[in-house]
């Protein structure tokens, strides 16, 4: 029997670092075990906002990779105000923070590069794609977003062959994400932004979603859509690897990832300072540790705060490295954006966070999809950033529990999260 073969077009791939590259790294990992043939489509020269060269083990060895060059506007973008290279990564100076020149460069992002600012390879890559089916027999299409413009390479991939099959994922919604009321869109913009959405919602044969929220939205819009949500990967998370870290004798809350101003939990802080300046014995053991790319605005403001001296600040570290510091942390914090329709965005990142058995604090919208998870796993409680002593008496409670050594690990229910049993939902769908 024939292997079938997945074409999977996507912007991340290793070299690149952060949550949105693993996604379908993962899946081309374990796909050839349900029988399928992942093929990659990549940019030969993209402009990644973080590196990791420790993804690379993940990539099969014997995979087909193919690379077309790209021309992205961030360069010229950068050297005309240094915090656009935020832009890279979707993240935005809000509210007093922004410049005119924020302000300005936000604009054009918003309605000059519509959807996004790799919106430049869509032309070049549906010509040599469009030779490159007619070469070899592929079975299903993949485009993975954000970046969103790569969706618009399989709508016209799929006007021009209208049996193929394709599936557009969407690692992050659309319209619906916090930032793109941010983009000081036009009218005009921002009807051309609905109209493309709309167009691949009823174009692709399946729409991947990676919440429960966003799979019912997207439905709701016209798309066929399923959730997959993101994972761990069990190979990642062996713990008998993992080495201890200096902070692990202390009380440690623990941030990995990418924080930026839209999803900044001012009412934790708050919260931490309280306890900081109440209680002696929470001060004298109490550790906040970054991992990753801290917004300079937020630590800033931590450093003249009462928490200044208990910042340890690790800055960006290796996948294999984050993961070591998670291990070596008592809570582990995740945020979202508050915003009412933001409920559907489970940052990639709590599956790793379940993975380690810690106690997880996370901060969103009320009656987010990852409060629904932290209650179906037991590993910890979500907040809204209104709540304040609800979220002290939490910190609290793990602090007392720390210090009698009572603090048990949690790993109820997490098996359906593993990164394999995802790809074979995947598979499952694929073979339908």
């Amino acid at each position: 029997m024939r292997q079938r073969k997945i074409l999977i077009i996507t912007y991340y791939w290793p070299p690149a670092g952060g949550p949105g590259v693993q996604r379908w790294l993962k899946f081309a990992k374990y796909l050839p075990e349900f029988g399928w043939k992942p093929i990659i489509y990549t940019p030969e020269n993209p402009s990644y906002p973080l590196l990791d060269e420790s993804l690379m083990k993940d990539v099969p060895g014997d995979i087909e990779i193919v690379r077309t060059k790209i021309w992205e506007p961030y360069q010229l973008a950068e050297k005309l105000n240094k915090s656009n290279k935020k832009f890279k990564a979707g993240q935005f100076d809000v509210g007093k923070n922004q410049s005119w020149k924020s302000k300005l460069s936000i604009w054009v992002r918003g309605n000059f590069f519509i959807p996004d600012a790799r919106v430049f390879w869509v032309k070049p890559s549906v010509k040599f794609l469009e030779n490159y089916l007619k070469e070899n027999k592929i079975d299903v299409v993949v485009t993975s977003g954000p970046p969103h413009s790569l969706h618009l390479i399989g709508l016209n991939l799929k006007k021009k062959f209208p049996d193929l099959k394709w599936i557009a994922d969407f690692r992050d919604p659309w319209t619906e994400i916090s930032y793109y009321k941010h983009l000081k869109l036009t009218k005009t913009s921002d009807r051309k932004h609905r109209q493309l959405e709309s167009d691949v919602f009823r174009n692709a044969d399946i729409t991947l979603a990676t919440s429960y929220t966003d799979a019912e939205n997207f439905r709701n819009k016209g798309a066929n859509s399923f959730c997959i949500t993101n994972g761990f990967d069990e190979s990642d998370s062996n713990t008998q690897t993992l080495k201890p870290s200096k902070s692990q004798t202390r009380f440690t809350l623990s941030y990995i990832g990418v924080l930026e101003q839209l999803r900044n939990p001012e009412n934790l802080w708050k919260a931490l300072d309280d306890l900081v300046e109440e209680n002696a014995e929470f001060s004298e053991n109490f550790v906040l540790k970054f991992v990753g790319r801290i917004d300079d605005k937020i630590l800033s403001t931590l450093k003249n705060s009462t928490l200044s001296n208990h910042i340890l600040n690790l800055g960006y570290l290796s996948h294999d490295k984050a993961i070591e510091e998670m291990q070596a942390s008592d809570i582990l914090l995740i945020t979202n954006f508050p915003n009412e329709s933001s409920k559907g965005i489970i940052p990639g990142k709590i599956f790793e966070y379940l993975a380690t058995g810690k106690q997880i604090i996370s901060f969103g919208p009320n009656h987010a999809d990852v409060s629904r998870i932290l209650e179906e796993t037991k590993a910890g409680k979500h907040f809204s950033y209104t709540d304040s002593k609800t979220v002290k008496k939490f910190i609290l409670e793990k602090f007392e529990l720390w210090k009698s050594g009572n603090l048990l690990k949690n790993d109820q229910n997490i098996e359906q999260f593993s990164r394999k049993n995802l790809t074979k939902k995947l598979a499952e769908i694929l073979d339908n």
